[in-house]
């Protein structure tokens, strides 16, 4: 009879792709197929139906997204499509006309009514059990809260405003609410994310709501300083320097929120940085940054560059290297330049040739692993937090306070016999390495 009630239930397989803003709309369109009696399958045999929900940000991963959709097709045979790519209809079905249904990102009802018309739910209130803080795609200890959509800037490499349109915050009290059932689900590490973090509650003119009887601001600072009180770790991504970022520094420097930026500087040449219609002045930035150190002494900095930008000179590269030098950039991710479709540098003169581009990508990464060698190296002898993300035979392995999942570095420990993933422990560092640090219980 279970058995027979199990083969009932509508099964859908999810593909996500992309950022973590993606890997977030991911987790809400599966907490809403939970919610309705779908069960998640974890491959495509096991599914009567796949989701993939796709990047379109380079021209890189649009072809990834297209490789990932005709390899459902193939697989399963029934796929719908969402997220970004999906804001090019004629793309996906010039290229896989079977697929049954397309959305754009962040259309939740319409992938809810595609899924809906292509498997009908079956719902069972004794086998719809969703979590208290949603299904999530990430561990238990940490999740992603996604407190904005879109983006007002017009950098002339990005089409993200194109794919996602303008700045659209949520109400500070959603956030609140979501971030505290989070923490009492067990989540130890929140990790903000936005298009455009520090522009948080400029659409909204900074309104205030209201939850639990308390008045919350969506402002930058007022919604670090609210997510500081939660007792858990608060990591910041996507903040662009504007000048009001200064004033979280001292909330870092007080343990409320992890000393942690990451700031997408994306070149340190101005002429390059007009052509991007990047408004930040890059010549102040590294006498910012020692400011912000002197303030902050344990701060970590991680940044994106673009390479190979068009009419990038030698001049303008060996400005960036300076820069990263002078910053002391502690982690970064570098991209040789894609003339992706949509985007207005496509129209610029001077692109640089491939094989320049690859070269100086090399160039840059030897300085960022030289940068990362010597920030790690002054790690040796601290007593640090460090949070478990995944235990082996041969011990824990974790993460710094200046240390963000998958995209940064991570510690060895050693000594720590009865650790578990999501536990927080006090290690003292011991040896430093290119990227990566190794840690003893005290």
């Amino acid at each position: 009879m279970i058995d027979a009630v199990e083969k009932s239930i509508p099964k859908v397989g999810v593909v996500s792709l992309g950022c973590p803003k993606a890997l977030v709309d991911s987790e809400r369109i599966i907490t809403r197929l939970r919610a309705e009696g779908y069960q998640i399958a974890p491959d495509y045999s096991g599914a009567d139906l796949v989701l993939v929900n796709t990047c379109g940000f380079l021209d890189s991963a649009r072809e990834e997204s297209l490789d990932a959709i005709g390899e459902a097709i193939a697989e399963n045979g029934k796929v719908i499509v969402t997220g970004c790519l999906g804001a090019e209809p004629d793309v996906i079905r010039e290229r896989h006309p079977k697929v049954l249904a397309i959305t754009g990102p962040q259309q939740y009802e319409s992938v809810m009514s595609a899924v809906h018309t292509a498997l009908p739910p079956s719902p069972d209130p004794f086998l719809d059990l969703v979590p208290e803080g949603g299904v999530k795609l990430t561990p238990r200890h940490y999740a992603y809260v996604k407190i904005s959509e879109g983006c007002n800037n017009r950098c002339s490499f990005c089409i993200i405003p194109k794919l996602r349109g303008d700045l659209v915050s949520r109400p500070a009290a959603h956030v609140m609410a979501e971030a505290e059932k989070l923490v009492g689900a067990g989540v130890n590490e929140l990790l903000v994310i936005s298009q455009d973090t520090s522009a948080y509650g400029l659409d909204i003119n900074y309104a205030t709501s209201r939850w639990k009887e308390s008045d919350y601001r969506a402002k930058f600072y007022d919604l670090c300083q609210d997510l500081g009180s939660l007792g858990v770790w608060v990591r910041l991504h996507y903040v662009y320097p504007y000048p009001h970022v200064d004033e979280v520094l001292p909330l870092m420097a007080q343990g409320k929120i992890l000393p942690y930026l990451d700031i997408p500087f994306q070149h340190a040449s101005p002429l390059v940085l007009k052509a991007m219609r990047r408004p930040a002045n890059q010549e102040k930035q590294a006498a910012r940054i020692a400011k912000w150190r002197q303030e902050c002494p344990d701060l970590a900095i991680r940044s994106t560059f673009i390479v190979g930008f068009p009419g990038e000179t030698e001049e303008d590269f060996s400005l960036l290297l300076d820069f990263m030098r002078e910053g002391q950039i502690d982690r970064v991710a570098c991209f040789k330049y894609e003339n992706v479709v949509h985007a207005a540098s496509r129209d610029l003169e001077g692109h640089v040739p491939e094989e320049l581009k690859e070269e100086r990508w090399h160039r840059f990464m030897q300085v960022a692993q030289e940068v990362s060698q010597q920030r790690l190296a002054t790690k040796v002898g601290k007593e640090v937090d460090v949070i478990i993300d995944e235990v082996d035979d041969e011990g824990p392995i974790g993460r710094t306070i200046w240390d963000a999942p998958e995209v940064d570095g991570a510690v060895e420990l050693h000594g720590f016999k009865r650790a578990k993933p999501g536990d927080i422990v006090r290690a003292r560092i011991i040896e430093s390495g290119d990227y990566d640090l190794v840690g003893r219980a005290l």
